[in-house]
């Protein structure tokens, strides 16, 4: 393991495009070295490190392959880190996939359940475990808890807005909710805090085939802010809240949604 860096590290799951992609951007902004993770394309990771080292003040990054719904790889992905940089400031659960075929919940399957929670839900879990065991470690051996570790899960309006053909997706993201408030109580009195960002409709290539489905919805109102959010947003988001301008605050979920969440009444 190096020894501590003087810059503050990010490590940021699923990191190599997206909503993953803007939040790295956004953080490598804010100072610090950035730990890029993905699991399976490696091309797209090699883009977001390139687009880090092009920003206007050098930023130190790493890519790290690793799934982290798997036990080993999670292991693995913050022994990298550590070997490179001695910490770990703040982690971003952004990992995730969708139901595998979209079934409905009449004819879901186990496999494809068992695919999304790992991923979605086990994987942040427990390697938010691991990297808090080793944020406290550090306090231990004296690096000071400057109010700006923390740890963030990306969710999803699915937590709250229920779609049958993706059931385990949306439980998966619900369970981020929860997930967020148990780390947060836990790690409160140690001065890490834990947050949830829920984004709405956002624009990146996963979205990129529902472009015509959502740009009239949300042109009609589907959203107060009546335009797609993007992963800059998002990125916006995080790095506020890891920036220690919050300092009384933590369980807190922050909607990057356009205010989707808002419950209206139709107007007649």
């Amino acid at each position: 393991m190096a020894p501590p860096s003087a810059a503050p590290v990010a490590l940021v799951t699923g990191g190599s495009r997206g909503i993953g992609r803007g939040i790295c951007l956004e953080l490598a902004r804010n100072g610090y070295a950035v730990a890029v993770n993905y699991a399976g394309n490696e091309a797209a990771a090699q883009e977001t490190e390139r687009l880090l080292q092009a920003l206007s003040a050098p930023v130190a990054t790493l890519r790290c392959q690793a799934d982290v719904g798997n036990s080993a790889d999670r292991d693995r992905l913050v022994d990298e880190v550590l070997a490179r940089w001695g910490r770990i400031d703040v982690l971003v659960n952004n990992a995730g996939i969708t139901s595998p075929g979209r079934r409905d919940i009449l004819e879901a399957e186990a496999d494809g359940w068992d695919q999304v929670m790992a991923v979605n839900l086990k994987g942040p879990f427990f390697l938010t475990q691991r990297v808090a065991q080793e944020m406290l470690r550090l306090h231990g051996q004296g690096l000071p808890a400057n109010g700006k570790q923390a740890i963030v899960n990306i969710s999803s309006l699915s937590a709250y807005a229920p779609a049958t053909n993706r059931g385990d997706y949306c439980i998966s993201k619900a369970g981020l909710r929860m997930l967020t408030q148990l780390w947060a109580l836990r790690l409160a009195d140690h001065g890490i805090r834990v947050y949830e960002v829920c984004p709405g409709v956002i624009d990146t290539d996963m979205t990129a085939a529902a472009k015509e489905k959502y740009t009239p919805l949300i042109e009609a109102g589907l959203s107060p802010i009546r335009r797609w959010g993007t992963a800059e947003d998002v990125g916006k988001a995080v790095a506020a809240l890891v920036s220690g301008t919050f300092p009384f605050s933590t369980g807190d979920v922050i909607n990057v949604d356009g205010g989707f969440h808002i419950r209206k009444f139709p107007v007649t």
